[in-house]
């Protein structure tokens, strides 16, 4: 899945004074939410692959709203009453509807709607210039595991994954001039070490406190549309990420980051109740 995408400030961003975050060498660090929408798009994604449906089980789409507003991001079933997905998608939203069990969007085997009661961002996260604790919790109605429907197991603390491969899934949209993609997309994403990812950016280094990086450099990526989406390790299918943000665009070649999902298991139990 290669995502190509000019960078600009979307309205939403804009309009309600937020200011976009400033990374190492005054590069941005910017929410996929965040990424501009020329001609409604929400993200490009070229010459990636279609998954064979059912083997993303563990995928949502979630639909947020905000007053007349909305926006598209995706998330991780990880327990019967709960998905996981990024702060940032989760901010100032008044409600959500999440899309179960199916590649394709207009044939959900099941939705729910959710209201800002039962979205719960992390209380620490920081929009400033780490993306500090990108990740939040949904509550929802129980859900029925089915071959369609399934949760992931958290990646494993300790374990930097780094040089594994993994897969990003989501619907970003597919062209410039295209509306919202039906159909499940995923891209196959290495996970690289802070170490490698510091020496591609330069001598500032890059924050790693809840961040796992991938590598991007050919050409391969994750972008606008595909907020909050799962990271998953090829070998043992461990959700170990949660799509966060690109530096400065999503064709520059430096690595994407994800919030590395490891170093909140301790927040998913005491909030979730899932070890």
């Amino acid at each position: 899945m290669k995502i190509v995408l000019a960078i600009l400030c979307l309205a939403f961003a804009s309009s309600s004074g937020t200011k976009l975050p400033i990374g190492p060498q005054g590069l941005p660090r910017i929410p996929l939410k965040d990424l501009p929408n020329f001609y409604g798009i929400e993200g490009r994604i070229i010459n990636g692959f279609a998954p064979a449906e059912g083997k993303v089980p563990y995928i949502v789409g979630l639909s947020f709203e905000f007053r007349y507003y909305g926006w598209w991001c995706g998330g991780s079933i990880i327990g019967n009453t709960w998905i996981l997905t990024a702060a940032h998608c989760a901010e100032r939203a008044e409600s959500v509807r999440i899309y179960y069990g199916s590649n394709k969007l207009e044939q959900a085997q099941l939705t729910h709607d959710v209201s800002s009661g039962d979205i719960l961002p992390h209380a620490e996260y920081y929009r400033g210039i780490d993306l500090k604790n990108d990740i939040a919790l949904i509550r929802t109605p129980h859900v029925k595991f089915t071959d369609h429907i399934k949760k992931l197991e958290l990646g494993e603390r300790g374990n930097s994954y780094a040089g594994r491969w993994s897969t990003a899934c989501g619907w970003g949209k597919t062209g410039i001039y295209n509306g919202q993609p039906n159909y499940l997309q995923c891209v196959n994403l290495k996970i690289i070490s802070t170490d490698e990812c510091s020496q591609q950016i330069g001598p500032l280094g890059v924050p790693t406190e809840g961040i796992l990086y991938v590598s991007t450099a050919a050409g391969k990526s994750s972008c606008n549309g595909d907020s909050g989406g799962p990271l998953v390790t090829h070998d043992g299918l461990k959700l170990v990420g949660i799509n966060s943000f690109v530096l400065k665009s999503c064709q520059s070649g430096l690595p994407g980051g994800f919030t590395r999902v490891s170093d909140y298991r301790d927040w998913i139990r005491d909030n979730a109740g899932i070890e």
